[in-house]
């Protein structure tokens, strides 16, 4: 049976004219990457209400750079993409699929080789002067943090942050409304990794799927979405992409 749902899904990438793929934090927890809710989650050691509130942020920024000092650089330094990472640039790579929208702010997919990657709570791989705009690389600031905490701007002294939503912030606009509109204009949306509980980002499979969209799922736990998928998996996404994939090379 599950044979038969991956043969379809791969047929399905071999003939989409216009394939997504929308990820969550599921697909780099395979890299090592703990998610952020249920058994060993972020959530369970790290206060959310302060490493990742903007209100808290702005109060006391010491709190999160020590989180990245000790917690969330050394992770991101030690992480490789995954399987399932691989496999979506592989999809790229053979025309089958045009763009990703990610939830994860790890850098991962880009890491991988996909090129066109939707990023819609941003990067903690970049840095930025709130004041001034300048951009840092998060390998230009981790050093600073040694000698410096809260770390400031070097060309204006001036508060730095990273290139994330924050907990109290909106989503860009800009890039959700083109989440959006690669999800209305696509013909397949392949949702992996993600509980599909968190708004407006799990909107987006919806959105596909009331455009006309066939919508496979792949997660290691039933989602809310499950009645409106056409195929659906319960497993590991390192497991099942790299099996789509060589189906579709086999096609």
């Amino acid at each position: 049976m599950r044979m038969n749902i991956i043969q379809a899904i791969a047929q399905e990438f071999n003939k989409s004219k216009h394939a997504v793929a929308f990820t969550g934090a599921g697909i780099s927890s395979e890299s090592g990457i703990p998610t952020y809710r249920g058994e060993g989650g972020l959530w369970n050691k790290y206060d959310p209400n302060k490493y990742a509130s903007i209100s808290h942020f702005m109060k006391d920024s010491s709190y999160y750079w020590n989180f990245f000092l000790e917690v969330r650089y050394p992770q991101l330094k030690e992480v490789k993409p995954n399987s399932a990472h691989l496999a979506l640039a592989d999809l790229e790579a053979l025309g089958k699929m045009e763009t990703v929208i990610t939830q994860n702010i790890d850098g991962l997919h880009q890491e991988a080789g996909s090129s066109d990657v939707i990023e819609l709570h941003g990067t903690t791989r970049i840095i930025y002067c709130m004041d001034c705009g300048q951009e840092y690389d998060m390998e230009d600031i981790y050093p600073k943090l040694r000698t410096e905490l809260p770390p400031l701007c070097e060309k204006c002294a001036g508060m730095l942050r990273p290139d994330v939503v924050f907990f109290g912030e909106m989503l860009d606009p800009d890039v959700l409304n083109l989440a959006y509109k690669a999800a209305s204009e696509s013909d397949f949306l392949i949702a992996i990794g993600s509980s599909l509980v968190v708004y407006p980002a799990a909107g987006i499979p919806v959105q596909a799927k009331q455009s006309g969209a066939l919508l496979a799922i792949i997660n290691r736990e039933p989602t809310p979405m499950d009645h409106l998928a056409d195929w659906v998996i319960n497993d590991r996404a390192g497991q099942v992409l790299p099996q789509i994939v060589e189906h579709i090379k086999n096609l």
